[in-house]
């Protein structure tokens, strides 16, 4: 029997076995300003040294300010602690301001410090990101950071396996995050609780190593524990074009190697599933999961049976966000659209809002913005007047970071004002208390910005520029 892919990266990286267990060598550790002073703090206070410190990484992305006006860039505690945290430890920081800085899960892959076949580790759920690029993301808690930052690897319970063999061609307006909602409302939020998923089939192959990454990102809200995409050429000619990706001899082996990370034709997995995606309509969600969503021209469900919910689970959703059974949502009057998180800010997400937003004015009533996830990103949104756009079109243009996706920033949300975001989660009180979040793709953010109301992208980017 042949191996998967996810067998081929384990076993390389597999250093011993005990009582189920196996101690897996990480590659590349990345500690968030939001963990950074205390995980640090507690290696000192324990006398350990960090193993591999050029094989860590800190990032300044949760507590970032998303504007200078709140408290000044760069002054919150958090962010100061951890600037301290790292020089202590001669740790490499992408600080505030650094050309390199950005959300760990954006500006890892894209400065090529996360490659095909290697394993990758965050205190944050959405680490399996990575996966887009051919890599094992894996979240962990802070004491397991120590621990892999003493000894650089972990004790881990190797995962059952799924393959999702994804089929179709997407249609104009429909992008990652239409997909991946499309998913989640199908199929749950428990069919791959805990499995190491790859992602497979035409309609991956087709796509751009962002949106895989976007794929990737949200497969968590499947249940994964790790998601993964077979690296190929499209992901070779994109790691070429990155700052720290190797050159010269150590890119040739290099790439003899990841060419082999495929899984084999034989390979068996524990789950096996094929989805045709072909005329997929723009996905939002409806309710305080992401597995409560329709087509932006479905309706509220009727009723509990209708949703496949439980009748308390149904009632608290559509209570809480204030939707009434049977209604549908295009027509929703909103009061901010949020761009941006690990799940959508990159170059790839701000030119399809910019292109919505060409021409026209963000409602009176809206505030819209849009916050870029790295600092790269940023400048090539200027470079290619994507920033322009939105900032002429009434857009706020925020400094890279987390931002609004938990609530953080330092933006406020009012309770009971309605958003659509294009973050991972719509829990309640996800983006602040009361706060009513739905969650879609930046073309249909951007499009519910200029708009007023939650509306079909598609109409907008068929008239570019005619408003």
């Amino acid at each position: 029997m042949g191996a998967t892919l996810f067998d081929k990266v384990w076993a390389q990286h597999r250093l011993a076995e005990e009582n189920g267990k196996t101690l897996l060598y990480i590659d590349r550790a990345v500690v968030d300003d939001v963990r950074a002073p205390q995980v640090l703090k507690n290696l000192e206070r324990r006398a350990l040294a960090i193993r591999r410190p050029d094989l860590a990484v800190v990032v300044q992305d949760h507590s970032v300010p998303s504007f200078r006006t709140h408290t000044g860039l760069g002054g919150s505690v958090f962010v100061d602690a951890t600037r301290e945290a790292a020089r202590r430890h001669g740790l490499r920081l992408l600080d505030v301001g650094d050309p390199e800085q950005g959300i760990s899960h954006v500006v890892l892959p894209a400065l090529g410090l996360v490659l095909p076949g290697s394993t990758y580790l965050c205190v944050d759920s959405h680490s399996p990101t990575v996966g887009g690029a051919g890599a094992i993301g894996l979240a962990c808690g802070s004491t397991e950071l120590e621990h892999v930052l003493a000894t650089q690897a972990m004790w881990v319970r190797k995962p059952r396996q799924m393959r999702l063999a994804l089929e179709g061609t997407l249609g104009e307006g429909v992008y990652a995050k239409d997909v991946i909602l499309h998913l989640i409302g199908r199929l749950g939020t428990d069919i791959a609780r805990g499995v190491a998923l790859e992602l497979a089939g035409g309609l991956i192959a087709a796509l751009s190593i962002e949106a895989r990454l976007t794929l990737c990102n949200m497969a968590v809200e499947l249940g994964a524990r790790t998601c993964i995409v077979a690296p190929d050429e499209k992901t070779f000619a994109w790691l070429a074009t990155l700052p720290h990706a190797p050159r010269g001899e150590v890119w040739h082996n290099a790439y003899e190697l990841w060419q082999r990370l495929r899984s084999d034709s034989d390979a068996n997995f524990d789950i096996d599933l094929s989805i045709d995606c072909v005329n997929l309509d723009p996905q939002i969600t409806w309710g305080t999961s992401p597995a409560q969503v329709t087509s932006i021209a479905g309706h509220v469900p009727t009723t509990a049976a209708q949703a496949g919910l439980d009748e308390t689970i149904w009632r608290r959703a559509i209570g809480y966000m204030d939707v009434a059974p049977g209604t549908p949502l295009a027509g929703t009057r909103i009061d901010r659209v949020f761009i941006g998180s690990c799940t959508n800010a990159r170059l790839e997400d701000i030119e399809g809002a910019a292109r919505v937003a060409m021409g026209r004015k963000v409602a009176p009533h809206v505030k819209a913005v849009v916050v870029p996830g790295s600092r790269a990103v940023s400048r090539q949104a200027q470079e290619r007047g994507l920033r322009d756009i939105l900032v002429e079109a009434g857009f706020l243009w925020g400094e890279p970071g987390c931002s609004m996706c938990a609530g953080g920033g330092g933006e406020t949300v009012m309770a009971g004002e309605r958003i659509v975001s294009t973050t991972n989660r719509n829990f309640e009180g996800r983006q602040g208390a009361g706060v009513r979040t739905h969650l879609a793709s930046p073309a249909t953010a951007a499009a519910a910005a200029v708009m007023g109301e939650i509306c079909d992208p598609r109409p907008l980017m068929r008239s570019l520029g005619s408003a």
